[in-house]
């Protein structure tokens, strides 16, 4: 992924969930990460003098708190590079104060985006209307859903689908990054530009646009999983520990462990699953964070509602399929932690598959788990033998 094999895959049809889409010019941007072009260069004499930047074991630079400073990885959109130190950006251009549908995938490896649109130095709302692949339906039934941010936070692996405002013709606009605090063990991800947003009345025209024809969704076929109540809770915690505790230098090892289970370096030989749930149930899967740095869940073939962050009841009543999981400060009474409704109700979702923090450093060196997903007893008595776990991988 820091090479660019990376891509964006688009399920057409989200006007169909939201008419207010309808029509809309569509644009795809792919953010990347790679490593520094100029890992030697001073910082921009426009950025504030900030610490001595450190390096973590990774050989990444280290967080340090102040927004500023050498980053972990330059970023490019739509392979278009934004080095380190000047972020010389691309360019977009549109239509002064046309609307579009923009669809961001933040591909990188390793960094986390804080989107903004800046006219001058004022950011403007955008509208989000998906988020990881699923439309802002409300409690699943279709809706004209927007709900106007005037930042959105995209970590490693998630995707938003939001509307864009161009600027008025003769107004400096960018697409920035604003810093994000992924905590004491955690990479540096500062303030930098991505792209100049130049408004012309020549600008050309997006490559596509969303149908017109506005064909219903057909209505769901199980109750919204949000009203479910959850066969079980598990507990999972995200850790890291040091490969030679008497050598801070050594390398980490990375965990996801569940709650009961001794941590261990995830084995991709191994046959054992780390859980075992039935097709056909609910879960609520509680996750810690016990670690300095903040840490990405995801999890494959599923989508999941978020119930509790940080311990306080939220009401979102869409999907995601990536969360961000707050790092530990060593100073709270209890780990940050996030509550998520799992649905294994889909009977293609029998099979073997696994979930990972999206960092990609943190799950090659050990933080993911398998789950195993078990035939439900409709499914054999319908087949009469148990389904093939290898048809839906």
């Amino acid at each position: 992924m820091l090479g660019g094999a990376s891509g964006g895959l688009i399920v057409e049809g989200i006007e169909r969930s939201n008419r207010s889409l309808a029509g809309l010019p569509e644009r795809v941007f792919i953010l990347r990460d790679q490593d520094l072009l100029n890992p030697n260069a001073p910082p921009a004499k426009s950025e504030p003098v900030v610490p001595t930047a450190l390096i973590e074991r990774d050989g990444d630079a280290a967080n340090n708190g102040t927004g500023f400073g050498k980053p972990a990885k330059d970023l490019s959109i739509n392979f278009i590079p934004v080095p380190y130190p000047d972020y010389q950006p691309a360019v977009i251009e549109m239509k002064p104060g046309e609307r579009q549908l923009w669809r961001v995938l933040n591909a990188s490896a390793i960094t986390y985006i804080n989107l903004e649109v800046l006219f001058g130095r004022a950011p403007q709302k955008l509208g989000l209307v998906a988020l990881d692949g699923v439309p802002l339906d409300w409690d699943g039934v279709p809706s004209d859903a927007v709900r106007w941010e005037t930042h959105l936070e995209i970590p490693p692996g998630a995707r938003m689908e939001f509307i864009v405002t161009g600027p008025p013709s003769g107004v400096t606009a960018l697409l920035v990054t604003r810093s994000v605090d992924t905590g004491p063990g955690g990479e540096n991800d500062p303030n930098r530009a991505l792209a100049m947003i130049v408004a012309s009345p020549e600008a050309p025209e997006p490559p596509s646009r969303l149908s017109t024809s506005l064909q219903p969704l057909p209505p769901l076929k199980e109750p919204w999983l949000g009203s479910v109540t959850p066969t079980r809770v598990r507990h999972l915690y995200f850790s890291e520990k040091l490969s030679n505790p008497i050598d801070p230098t050594s390398a980490v090892e990375f965990y996801i462990t569940v709650d009961g289970q001794k941590p261990a370096v995830f084995d991709p030989h191994s046959n054992m699953p780390n859980i075992i749930v039935k097709q056909g149930t609910v879960e609520d899967w509680i996750i810690q964070n016990r670690s300095q740095e903040l840490h990405v869940f995801h999890i494959h073939q599923l989508h999941f509602l978020l119930m509790d962050y940080l311990g306080r009841p939220v009401h979102e009543p869409f999907f995601r399929d990536t969360v961000n999981v707050p790092y530990f400060n060593g100073r709270s009474l209890a780990y940050p932690s996030v509550r998520l409704r799992m649905d294994f109700r889909d009977p293609n979702i029998v099979g073997t598959f696994v979930y990972h923090c999206h960092l990609l450093e943190h799950e090659d060196k050990g933080m993911m788990g398998v789950i195993r997903v078990q035939p439900g007893e409709h499914l054999r008595r319908e087949s009469g033998k148990t389904a093939d776990p290898a048809a839906s991988r």
